[in-house]
């Protein structure tokens, strides 16, 4: 059994072949997290002090990264007393995942491949879970991650939206055989994107395709308790290709403190937001960063750039918290 301390001081002990995060877990201690699958970056910490060994291969960090002594806490097993350069997540509260029945409730077309499906909860289910966090939905056992589109006051409904993915198995589910009333089973809730307390000034989320879902959840959680946030500015950047491709509105909300910028990579004719890609758009508003959190969904492509980016013009890179959609056949 080993020790592994947090930059924050806080220790814990960590049983042999069990990795970073379960032994936090077990312990009590959340920490940034994901896929859990060693597939994305959120759970990404440097091992200033002590060993570890990957349990599994992974094709997410760069030969030089792994020099410095940079791993996923998904994955890594430590191998002696380890010192990791993270903190935990604090009082946040961290609800035990579940797997629930639900059936579907509603089926919408939003744009061509782009549709939102919203569950219905048995009664009794008592799911609880932060906004932004994300679930599995499972179907003759295959299953898929999706962020939650609606905030956390659920009324035992959840809300995704789903896009359709060429090949994908619960994407041919999805688009030619789902029905109302079909049973599903969903697991979660999953991840640590959720909004955090902060002094910080300005929050900004950027998104990109469906990473709009999990941020639609948080700016309606900030909606109904807005009075908590009047001293915030919010900004959030939407990026599509195409003015058809952005399919929510977020001025619905009518957040009076939330600035809203559309922005798209090929439109050219008759707009008039931002062209080119969301974090150029962040850079292009001059937002003090140094007095941000930044909160990022999409593709991972576009996590990394904005992360690096941000931190290049005074972003605090603890202030820079993300969900990158990966694609699953």
């Amino acid at each position: 059994m080993f020790e592994i301390t947090l930059k924050n001081n806080k220790i814990f002990r960590c049983e042999e072949n069990s990795t970073i995060y379960e032994a936090a877990k077990l312990n009590g201690i959340g920490l940034e997290h994901s896929c859990l699958k060693a597939r994305c970056r959120s759970c990404v910490v440097n091992v200033v002090k002590g060993k570890t060994k990957d349990r599994f291969d992974d094709f997410v960090l760069s030969a030089e990264e792994k020099k410095q002594n940079i791993t996923l806490s998904c994955n890594a097993i430590p191998i002696s007393d380890i010192t990791i350069d993270v903190e935990d997540l604090g009082n946040v509260i961290l609800y035990d995942k579940k797997i629930v029945p639900a059936k579907i409730n509603l089926i919408e077309k939003i744009t061509k491949d782009i549709i939102k499906v919203v569950f219905r909860l048995p009664p009794n289910s008592n799911f609880k879970f932060n906004s932004g966090q994300y679930v599995n939905l499972i179907k003759d056992g295959v299953s898929r991650s999706y962020s939650i589109s609606n905030n956390s006051i659920s009324n035992n409904q959840l809300e995704f939206f789903i896009k359709n993915y060429k090949n994908g198995l619960m994407s041919k589910y999805w688009f030619e055989e789902a029905k109302l009333n079909h049973l599903l089973r969903i697991e979660g809730p999953l991840g640590s994107f959720f909004l955090r307390d902060t002094v910080k000034k300005n929050i900004v989320f950027l998104a990109t395709g469906t990473g709009i879902a999990p941020v639609k959840s948080i700016l309606e959680n900030i909606k109904l308790y807005h009075n908590k946030y009047l001293d915030k500015t919010f900004w959030l950047f939407v990026g599509a290709r195409y003015k058809k491709d952005l399919f929510w509105n977020p001025e619905s909300l009518d957040i009076q403190n939330l600035k809203y910028i559309k922005v798209l990579s090929q439109e050219t004719e008759n707009f008039l937001g931002f062209k080119g890609y969301v974090q150029d758009a962040v850079i292009s508003k001059k937002i003090d960063l140094a007095d941000s959190q930044v909160y990022a969904c999409g593709s991972n492509m576009m996590i990394q750039s904005a992360k690096k980016v941000f931190i290049e013009n005074f972003l605090e890179e603890n202030n820079f918290f993300s969900d990158a959609f990966v694609q699953t056949n």
